[in-house]
C-alpha cells in the first residue's frame, strides 16, 4: 500500500504524527509497542505523538485491562480539519487584506525564492489582472511541479480575460513545446543566439525576473519582483522592440 506521509506534512501534521496516524489507518486497532515497531518512532516518542493526534481528534484511546491500545478516527476527518481552517481563514482574510493595501505598493522591490515562488508570482498574475507580457519564456510552468497549478492558473487567466504576449526562447520552437498551444496565438520566438538562462514576465505595474530558467525550474529559484509603473512601461516597449525582430 503507498504511503502518504508527505501528503499528510502537507496538511499541517507533523513528520511522527504523519507516520503513526498512517500505521493506525493500515493496522487498525494497536498497543503502542506495535505502533512504535511499524512507524519507526521510538516508543518514548509514541506516547507524545499519539497525544497530539488524540487532541486533534485523530485517534481515540481503547482502555482494557491489558496496555491501552489506540485506532484511527476515519480519515474524513482531515477533510473536516480543512474546512475548519478554510472557515477560520475566510473569517480573517478581510482585515488582512485591508491591512495589506493599506500600505501603498507602488514602489518595490522583493524576491521570491523555491517553486512556490513561482507560484506566488503566478497569484500576482490573477491579482492584478492585467495582460501578460514574457521575454525569453521556456515553458517551464509546465515542470512537473508546478504543471498542476499551472493549468488551473490558466483557467483562471481566461475567466479573468487575461491574455499572454510571449517571446519565447528558441528552444520552445525546437522542442514544440506544449506552451506554445496552451498561451494562444499572440507568440513569437527570439534568434536562437539570444537564448538565455533567464526570463522576464510584465503585467500591470510589475515587472518579475526569474533566474536559472531552461525547461525546468532550478529547486532554489529566485524571482525579482520589481513594482514600479515606469519601469514596468519600460519593459513593455522592450518587448515590442524585440517582437517587431522576432521570428512568428
Amino acid at each position: 500500500m503507498q504511503l502518504h506521509t508527505d501528503t499528510l506534512q502537507e496538511l499541517g501534521l507533523a513528520k511522527n504524527e504523519a507516520r503513526i496516524y498512517e500505521i493506525l489507518l493500515r493496522e487498525g486497532e494497536s498497543p503502542v509497542g506495535k505502533i512504535a515497531e511499524k512507524s519507526g518512532v521510538h516508543r518514548r516518542n509514541v506516547y507524545d505523538t499519539l497525544n497530539r493526534l488524540l487532541e486533534k481528534g485523530l485517534a481515540f484511546e481503547i482502555v482494557g485491562s491489558g496496555e491501552n491500545r489506540y485506532q484511527a478516527v476515519h480519515p474524513n476527518k482531515l477533510l473536516e480539519i480543512v474546512r475548519e481552517k478554510e472557515e477560520l481563514l475566510s473569517s480573517a482574510l478581510p482585515d488582512f487584506i485591508k491591512s495589506y493595501e493599506a500600505k501603498p505598493h507602488e514602489n518595490e522591490v522583493f524576491i521570491y525564492r523555491g517553486i512556490e515562488g513561482v507560484k506566488n508570482y503566478m497569484r500576482d498574475i490573477l491579482r492584478v489582472g492585467q495582460d501578460v507580457y514574457t521575454i525569453g519564456g521556456k515553458g517551464a510552468w509546465l515542470d512537473e511541479r508546478v504543471r498542476p497549478f499551472a493549468l488551473q492558473f490558466l483557467k483562471q487567466a481566461e475567466k479573468k480575460g487575461i491574455a499572454f504576449h510571449a517571446l519565447f526562447d528558441h528552444l520552445v520552437k525546437e522542442t514544440r513545446h506544449e506552451i506554445v498551444r496552451l498561451l494562444g496565438k499572440n507568440h513569437r520566438f527570439l534568434p536562437k543566439k539570444y537564448s538565455s538562462p533567464a526570463a522576464a514576465e510584465v503585467f500591470g505595474d510589475h515587472v518579475v525576473i526569474v533566474s536559472s530558467v531552461r525547461e525546468k525550474f532550478e529547486e532554489d529559484i529566485s524571482i525579482v519582483v520589481i513594482i514600479n509603473k515606469q519601469i514596468a512601461q519600460a519593459f513593455r516597449t522592450w518587448f515590442y522592440a524585440l517582437w517587431d525582430n522576432a521570428a512568428k
